[in-house]
């Protein structure tokens, strides 16, 4: 006879797992390993009962601390039919608002429609339409200054000629002979009685009369609409922008969906970008940087002058204020930070190596002093080496 596993490593909990965790895992298990979801296999059919036994006991505070105690003989399970000896049972469950709550969720998600009794579709009941999402390119200037883009978007609309009935003018509905009018088909799969939404009439109960000619009895027909879209200054890669009733048509009168807009930005040649600031890195000569000097640096806004100061080091980083992005979420703008490099010449003729060779000559420690304090630690290690 084989070993029942723990309770626990079956949800995949801790021990010191609370009575919403416990739920929850036994919610995401049920879905995943309900007989609907995964037909013939047998070996989901056995997980989806493991882990009903489970959270049968660990559910019900009384057996849940026997079995913390005691394990499986304490908490009086493993009967014949394998949960706890007494089926699975909505009673097990505390009350039906608590069965309910979790399987309510595995109906819909499996079903179209809600747990027998609850939730379930009603006739011409009011449907919103589907949301729909659009991937729209810009380049780093628009992300940075805001623009208006107009786009193209097919979607479900409203059908004019039968203003979303499905029903030819003056022919009116009749009742869905497949579901009687309930909007439901039930049937009986084990221990459950489940209830799916009628595939003919999509759980309204009725069909039309006559389908619409224009939209063959759907009430709605795919159109191509063009919209507006007004992106704020200083988005970045990854926005959202959502545009409420403009997603797809809704059913029987329903709500249109929404629309969401994903943003994604170029990449610029010279900046990079760190939330609202921006950064960007220009090389200056030996000379430049030794003596000081002014450079330009450009902006997204134009070139402006920037002080060098005498002695300045590579890696130095400058902050020009306010010269960034805009901030989509608050009021202010960033910094554009500006990192300088010291370039070395790559090649020099000989008037340059003979002035660089009297430079050097002339140079004293106190001209490099990071130089002169690596020099004195290198002495030091040697020093206690010997």
């Amino acid at each position: 006879m084989a070993t029942k596993r723990d309770y626990y490593e079956v949800l995949g909990l801790p021990r010191t797992a609370s009575a919403d965790d416990i739920k929850k895992a036994f919610r995401n298990m049920a879905k995943k390993y309900h007989p609907d979801a995964n037909p013939n296999n047998k070996e989901a059919e056995e997980k989806f009962k493991e882990v009903n036994e489970a959270y049968e006991v660990l559910s019900d505070p009384q057996k849940k601390t026997a079995y913390d105690q005691f394990g499986h003989a304490g908490a009086g399970v493993g009967g014949p039919t394998g949960y706890g000896g007494g089926g699975f049972r909505p009673q097990d469950f505390g009350n039906a608002a608590d069965f309910e709550d979790i399987f309510g969720d595995v109906f819909s998600n499996f079903f179209g429609g809600g747990a027998p009794g609850r939730g379930g579709r009603t006739r011409n009941q009011a449907q919103e339409g589907d949301d729909l999402r659009y991937d729209l390119s810009l380049t780093f200037e628009e992300a940075a200054f805001g623009t208006t883009k107009d786009i193209q978007v097919r979607k479900l609309a409203t059908c004019e000629t039968c203003h979303g009935s499905g029903a030819k003018p003056g022919s009116g509905r009749v009742v869905c002979p497949t579901c009687k009018g309930t909007g439901q088909i039930r049937s009986t799969q084990g221990f459950f009685t489940i209830a799916r939404t009628c595939t003919r009439c999509g759980g309204q109960g009725e069909l039309p009369g006559s389908p619409c000619p224009a939209c063959h009895g759907h009430g709605r027909v795919e159109r191509e609409r063009t919209i507006s879209v007004k992106v704020p200054a200083g988005v970045d890669e990854g926005s959202r922008l959502r545009l409420r009733g403009e997603g797809e048509a809704g059913l029987n009168g329903g709500p249109a969906g929404d629309l969401y807009v994903f943003l994604h930005v170029e990449t610029h040649e010279f900046f990079e970008r760190d939330g609202s600031d921006l950064h960007c890195e220009i090389p200056v000569s030996f000379p430049q940087a030794a003596l000081g000097t002014e450079i330009e640096v450009p902006t997204l806004e134009g070139p402006v002058k920037m002080k060098i100061p005498a002695g300045t080091q590579s890696g130095k980083v400058f902050r020009l204020r306010e010269k960034g992005l805009k901030d989509p979420q608050q009021e202010g703008v960033g910094d554009l930070l500006v990192t300088v490099t010291v370039e070395t010449p790559e090649e020099l003729n000989a008037k340059q190596r003979k002035l660089l060779e009297e430079f050097a000559a002339l140079s004293e420690e106190a001209n490099t002093p990071k130089i002169a304090k690596f020099m004195g630690k290198m002495k030091n290690l040697f020093a206690r080496k010997k």
